[in-house]
């Protein structure tokens, strides 16, 4: 019928989409594109390694390649959440999710293109499985984006990306050698427990993105009961009538 407002553009709404419009360049200026960029470029020297290397290539050094090379750009991915300007971009009335979002909606069609790149300087007959070992780099910048969420929802702070990076690197660096046998993380291809090591990659991603969507929402805050204040007559009053 003409003149019913389609539902959901109420003008709370319709002034909720324009601010988020607004917030496009602003967040664009703000987002580290530097730390993107070292970290892209990293990775992509890391995968290119096995090609200048020369020779033959086994399958294990092109799917550690990758491994590198994805954890690079983790690592850069790591400063995503950072805005020296926080405590005033939150008095604006976009949620936080929103916000978190279109920081990545500007990051995630560059890394998709950097990362079919990675793969194919990756040379042919030791590249292993696009599927699988795309599998390992989402989880990887899950994680380092699930790691920066939490650190600005629990302490606010502008610029958690240092700590994160800090803290995947090592995670990496430790995992190999603290993951139980049985999950079996980091096989090579033609393992025979290479298909139920990526079911055990899809729970660590699917375990970090409920991370990130949780982290993502404003903690509630707890109101404060107002003290009711208790009128007392003045001493100056009482002492003027004794007097």
């Amino acid at each position: 019928m003409t003149g019913t407002r389609v539902a959901g553009n109420t003008p709370a709404h319709e002034a909720r989409r324009g601010v988020l419009l607004q917030l496009v360049r602003p967040v664009a200026r703000t987002v580290p594109w530097w730390a993107l960029a070292a970290g892209g470029g990293l990775g992509l020297l890391a995968a290119a390694l096995p090609r200048l290397s020369g020779g033959e290539v086994a399958p294990w050094a092109g799917v550690n390649a990758l491994r590198a090379a994805a954890l690079c750009f983790a690592l850069g991915a790591a400063f995503l959440l950072d805005d020296p300007a926080r405590q005033t971009t939150a008095a604006v009335p976009v949620r936080r999710v929103l916000r978190h979002a279109l920081r990545c909606a500007f990051v995630l069609p560059p890394a998709a293109a950097w990362w079919t790149a990675a793969v194919l300087l990756v040379p042919e007959e030791a590249r292993p499985p696009a599927g699988d070992v795309t599998l390992e780099a989402a989880t990887a910048l899950a994680l380092a984006l699930a790691g920066a969420a939490f650190a600005v929802r629990r302490r606010g702070t502008g610029r958690p990306g240092q700590a994160v990076a800090a803290a995947l690197l090592v995670a990496a660096v430790l995992a190999p050698l603290l993951t139980p046998s049985e999950w079996s993380l980091f096989t090579a291809p033609g393992d025979p427990r290479w298909a139920d090591g990526h079911g055990h990659w899809t729970l660590l991603l699917c375990a970090a993105l409920l991370a990130v969507a949780v982290c993502c929402v404003e903690p509630v805050r707890r109101l404060q009961p107002v003290r009711r204040l208790r009128t007392r007559p003045a001493r100056a009053d009482k002492e003027g009538l004794g007097a």
